[in-house]
């Protein structure tokens, strides 16, 4: 697997042995800002869990090659290993509780030594982590466990029988849905057993190593191992930090390595596993987590309290999140949500369960409840200075949102939803994970359009990124595209627009977009602009199944919109060509179809042009669709057609109206007259929307030259102080390029509270080579550097410096 320096490395030998659940035990210390405690990993060998369909040549592609690697005779990692004694390797200090030296290794290969001996070796992802010890979990000692046996399938060719655990583990991880509550009460049970033994391993860069001596192939492996660690205060998956009232707080960011600096995981999407953990905080903080349950605290040691969350649908470990501040809820007060989530009510009515494809789990789109219920259970965090614009913006639209959702694509994923306002170093407007979103605080300036937009997004990944995820993370436009697309959808529902007006609003979404795409493509690598950089290969692993993510560790790649924006023109073009109303009904279909799995590029194109010749069909292949969108860069040739007829939007149409003005105010700006004929002159001004505004702006910023005056007007006329923040995103743009100290506030503003957008205001003041945007550059920067984020940080140093 040859690497280039930023493609990012997944070491994970899935093909040989899937972790099936974890559970996390973990404690929080911000003094040391670090989580400490253990992870019990319960295993099975084997590369596929994902139930084919009956007749295996109607399978999708994706779906084709697990049928086929279900059949295939497994094969298995193996190494030449030296007896290792635990002085040497795997252990630690019992009084200092820290690996000891030469208990890990710099290089991400499996254990080695003599030849001759050959045995497993399990591999998982795991970075920035400080990996105490690792046990064989005794699931034995557990009562009752003895009753998840199958004697009759565990004896080998001599007729004696196999591990015992293994034979319980093997039972519990294939137990069926509708014994989820005894499972997880078993995971809980066995996760506290006895250890039967250490076992050997060593750490690397990516990857954490495992054997046991002995164990030649992955169905000796143990089943339930227990690793005892501690995260690292530079750890690249969670940010330690204070929130906006200036309280410690520590949330995942889902930074580009996701979650191995967490906990050890396997990270390729195949590796799909439940969840569940405990997490002891002190009094007074309130811990969130993508779990399904609405957890409370639990009083456990003086002064902490403990939380218990899970997941009953397997979900790769990447979208695995936590949270834990003194959030403060928005609202009336908690919510009551049931404890353990009622997806099998007597009374339910169950739909086509057989028609789902995905592994057996608890599915709500399955059931004739959760079919019906438009609005699921919220709660909204936040930190307690931000707690009354959350009341006034955001919570009137979480249960609008959510209704237009289910109006357009049926039965929500997920029972519930947490929503928080993140710390002002979120690098990002918004996150999802399962039932729970991040947000920025950008997000509650102006008039409620970009909070509305931005929350209908995250929503949209409920489906698109989360109950259908890519197999191959370099397609993220199967994430963002769908949920770009399905933003302006939904938000049409949310402000109950006339068909005209959801209409221009749309056509003016596409010319904003289409602008920025173009700057885009114009100002980054070609290799970035590609949507399926793997082209044929993509999905493809090695033979362990570790395999890598193209430019994944290329930092300019987390603030590009080229997968946001490309996916998003390709499903408006597809839209356009089967007509919106049949393309929606196709998308519930498939929906119905892929939920729970994960699928590629000609999953989703395939289907469609399959479904399309029922409507009015496309005349035009999946090749040929790769070829023009999804494996070169630039801007697609089709779009380029489509883009002309975008300015002859009346809402368009009136910016440029306005422009007309606002470049004959500047011209006159230094021209002598009264003060009563200037006034009756900007009189004529009108008030624009948001996204008209944000044209205007972009529009003005192609102009050579504006007046000072013109910049003074522009800004009490609009009042762009109070905008949102795509507003007054612009607005810095015009006062760095103009030079217009009188708002050098304003932007010194946004770069301090709108990390997540300012990040390339830092370039801006510094190519315009004046002393006093440099310094205010280099100002900024210094007062929240130590916040930002690794990627964040490197671009923005090698902006100034």
């Amino acid at each position: 697997m040859a690497l280039a320096q930023d493609d990012l490395p997944l070491m994970a030998n899935t093909s040989h042995m899937l972790v099936r659940h974890y559970t996390l035990d973990l404690d929080v210390s911000f003094e040391s800002q670090v989580f400490m405690g253990s992870a019990v990993l319960f295993l099975e060998p084997g590369g596929s869990t994902t139930k084919a369909p009956n007749d295996p040549s109607q399978a999708c592609p994706s779906q084709q090659a697990d049928i086929c690697l279900e059949k295939s005779n497994l094969k298995t990692t193996s190494c030449n290993v030296t007896d290792f004694s635990k002085g040497e390797l795997g252990t630690f200090d019992k009084t200092t509780r820290e690996p000891i030296s030469g208990s890990s290794s710099s290089i991400d290969s499996p254990l080695t030594g003599n030849p001759g001996r050959e045995e497993f070796v399990l591999v998982l992802d795991c970075c920035d982590l400080s990996v105490l010890k690792v046990e064989e979990v005794d699931v034995a000692a557990v009562s009752g466990t003895e009753n998840l046996r199958q004697p009759e399938r565990w004896t080998d060719v001599s007729g004696q029988e196999k591990n015992l655990g293994n034979q319980i583990v093997h039972g519990l991880v294939t137990l069926p849905d509708h014994r989820w509550r005894e499972q997880h009460d078993y995971y809980s049970q066995c996760s506290q057993a006895p250890s039967s033994g250490e076992l050997l391993f060593t750490t690397g860069t990516w990857s954490l190593q495992v054997k046991k001596a002995g164990c030649c192939t992955p169905s000796d492996f143990p089943r339930a191992i227990r690793i005892v660690y501690k995260t690292k205060p530079e750890g690249r998956s969670v940010r330690w930090t204070v929130d906006q009232s200036y309280r410690p707080c520590v949330y995942t960011i889902g930074s580009n390595i996701n979650n191995r600096a967490l906990f050890p995981c396997q990270e390729p999407p195949v590796a799909m596993s439940t969840w569940q953990a405990t997490i002891r905080a002190a009094a007074g903080f309130v811990v969130l987590m993508s779990g399904e349950n609405v957890a409370e605290p639990e009083p456990c040691q003086e002064g902490l309290c403990r939380w218990f969350y899970y997941v009953t649908m397997p979900m790769p470990a990447s979208t695995f999140t936590i949270a834990v501040g003194c959030w403060s809820e928005v609202g009336e007060g908690p919510r009551k949500c049931p404890r353990l989530a009622p997806l099998h009510p007597s009374d339910d009515v169950r739909l086509s369960k057989e028609n789902c494809g995905h592994m057996d789990y608890p599915c709500r789109l399955s059931s004739r409840a959760a079919e019906a219920q438009a609005i699921i259970p919220h709660r909204l965090y936040a930190p307690l200075c931000l707690v009354n614009g959350c009341r006034e913006v955001l919570l009137p639209l979480i249960p609008r949102c959510l209704s237009a959702a289910h109006h357009t694509l049926g039965t929500h994923p997920f029972s519930r939803l947490d929503l928080l306002i993140v710390p002002s170093n979120f690098s990002s407007l918004g996150m999802a994970s399962p039932h729970i979103i991040f947000l920025s605080q950008s997000v509650l300036s102006g008039r409620g359009g970009l909070c509305g937009t931005r929350v209908c997004h995250e929503i949209a990944h409920a489906w698109f990124g989360l109950a259908i995820g890519a197999r191959d993370w370099t397609e993220e436009w199967l994430s963002e595209g769908f949920a770009t697309h399905l933003e302006d959808v939904f938000w049409v529902k949310v402000q109950e627009l006339s068909q005209q007006e959801a209409s221009a609003q749309r056509e003016l979404k596409a010319l904003l977009r289409w602008r920025r795409l173009r700057d885009e493509v114009q100002n980054s690598e070609e290799a970035l602009q590609v949507l399926r950089p793997n082209r044929e290969k993509t999905g493809e692993v090695t033979e362990s199944g570790a395999y890598m993510v193209r430019h994944g560790l290329n930092p300019e790649k987390n603030f590009m919109q080229v997968h946001y924006l490309k996916g998003y023109f390709l499903l408006r073009h597809l839209a356009s060509k089967i007509g919106e109303e049949a393309y929606f009904t196709f998308l519930k279909k498939f929906v119905q179809i892929f939920h729970g799995q994960l699928i590629l590029s000609q999953d989703f194109l395939h289907m469609l042009l399959e479904h399309a010749p029922e409507h009015k069909g496309l005349g035009q292949s999946v090749e040929a669709i790769y070829q023009g969108w999804l494996d070169t860069a630039g801007i697609p040739k089709p779009l380029l057609e489509e883009s002309h007829g975008w300015t002859e939007n009346g809402l368009v149409q009136q910016v440029e109206q306005e422009v007309t003005k606002w470049i004959r105010h500047s011209s006159q700006g230094l021209r002598k007259g009264s003060t009563r004929k200037r006034r009756r002159k900007e009189s004529c001004f009108v008030q624009l929307l948001p996204d008209q505004l944000v044209l205007l702006l972009e529009t003005l910023l192609e102009e050579k030259t504006l007046c000072p005056r013109t910049l003074q007007r522009l800004q009490k006329l609009y009042s762009l102080r109070e905008q949102d923040a795509e507003v007054r995103h612009r607005w810095c743009e015009l006062v760095v390029k103009h030079k217009y100290t009188a708002a050098y506030g304003d932007l010194e503003t946004f770069l301090r509270e709108d990390q997540a957008m300012g990040v390339y205001l830092y370039g801006e003041l510094m190519v315009n080579e004046d002393a006093k945007q440099q310094e205010l550059a280099r100002r900024c920067f210094a007062a929240v550097q130590d916040e930002m984020d690794a990627s964040t940080l490197r671009v923005v140093q090698e902006m100034l410096f």
